[in-house]
């Protein structure tokens, strides 16, 4: 059934849908310029490093601790500072257009912005310009509302970020329309009465977005 209810609040995830980023160990390896060492990308090693990565996404780790636990988990193949390379260079660029679309969500008065998203302090640092520096990906800086993992210290897709999200915006249910790349997210999402749309992170992301907003005339 199709809700009556008026779409006031348009929610981004960040990687997949506003940022490209790496989606595996090799491929985050060849982006920061080095070579894959050792055992590094073997099922075991990927079995140690996810726990770390969970952890450090849901604020339970500060960088510090994060990277030296990595050391050890990649079994001292890469130096803290390579793994730093290898972590930084892991965020890739913004799809193309993505922040033309954004610009025109924008002049709709009607609607409210927002990012939710799983990521850590590092690279959400990346996004925010400071006096020293610009934005690395200036994009998501300009939502309303920006909701990360490790500052709520909940992860997508568990059902307690969204409430925590619903709580911290004030906006709820079918209120939201939701882009997401991962379907556990997007099912999340729709258990709680989000409109929702699946984005294919391997396609060009912007026209996505506008085809959606279209469809739930956002805009024209």
């Amino acid at each position: 059934m199709v809700s009556d209810t008026p779409i006031r609040l348009v929610c981004f995830d960040w990687g997949g849908v506003i940022l490209r980023h790496c989606r595996s160990w090799a491929e985050g390896v060849k982006a920061a310029g080095l070579d894959l060492r050792g055992h590094t990308d073997s099922p075991e090693c990927q079995a140690r490093r996810k726990p770390l990565g969970q952890a450090f996404q849901t604020g339970l780790l500060t960088s510090r601790e994060f990277f030296e636990k990595l050391h050890d988990a990649v079994d001292r193949q890469y130096s803290i500072d390579e793994l730093h390379r290898i972590h930084d260079a892991w965020l890739l660029d913004e799809y193309p257009g993505v922040d033309r679309v954004i610009d025109r969500l924008h002049q709709n008065s009607a609607i409210t912005s927002a990012l939710l998203s799983n990521t850590n302090e590092r690279h959400w640092s990346r996004h925010i310009p400071t006096a020293q520096r610009p934005a690395d990906f200036p994009t998501a800086h300009t939502l309303h509302h920006r909701h990360a993992s490790h500052l709520l210290r909940l992860a997508k897709p568990a059902s307690e970020i969204y409430s925590a999200f619903e709580e911290a915006t004030g906006f709820a249910g079918a209120e939201i329309l939701f882009f997401d790349d991962l379907p556990d997210n997007i099912a999340t999402a729709a258990c709680f009465g989000w409109r929702t749309c699946l984005i294919d992170h391997t396609r060009d992301t912007a026209p996505q977005i506008e085809q959606a907003l279209q469809q739930h005339a956002i805009l024209p």
